[in-house]
């Protein structure tokens, strides 16, 4: 599989648009070469260099594996998908904030394909109950590396 966006290649820096010095919404994304056995598809977003570990940005989950992407702002009130809570305590996408001056942080874009339809998770799964249930049935992955500093 392969995941990637319009608006900053792999590795590049993510647009301030798309985070917490902009507009706060969630960037555009596509993905490719979904295996044949893929039930549904996971998206995750998060941080692993923030201050106190891992910092949770999005998870939206039981995506149909026929979807080749998420438009700009998919993570947004109302969203067409389910979406967990974020580490920033709430539902859908909030994106990079980290701290002033400490550094270029890695935000890391994470498809899953899963061998199920649809994961079993309690009302308002946070971003790491949807990430432990659907490691359970992955199939594939890919990830999308984008940075920012502020």
């Amino acid at each position: 599989m392969r995941l990637s966006s319009n608006a900053f290649p792999d590795g590049g820096a993510i647009p301030p648009r798309f985070t917490c010095d902009g507009e706060d919404v969630s960037p555009p994304l596509a993905w490719t070469d979904v295996p044949s056995g893929a039930h549904s598809l996971v998206l995750l977003c998060d941080d692993p260099d923030a201050p106190a570990g891992t910092w949770h940005h999005w998870a939206i989950y039981d995506i149909p594996p026929d979807r080749t992407g998420l438009a700009e702002g998919a993570g947004g009130a109302g969203a067409e998908f389910k979406q967990a809570t974020n580490d920033f305590r709430r539902p859908g996408y909030n994106g990079p904030c980290p701290p002033r001056r400490h550094g270029r942080h890695h935000y890391h874009f994470r498809l899953l394909a899963l061998s199920v339809a649809s994961l079993t998770l309690r009302d308002e799964p946070t971003c790491r109950d949807v990430e432990h249930e659907a490691r359970k049935h992955v199939l594939s992955e890919a990830t999308l590396v984008g940075v920012y500093q502020r």
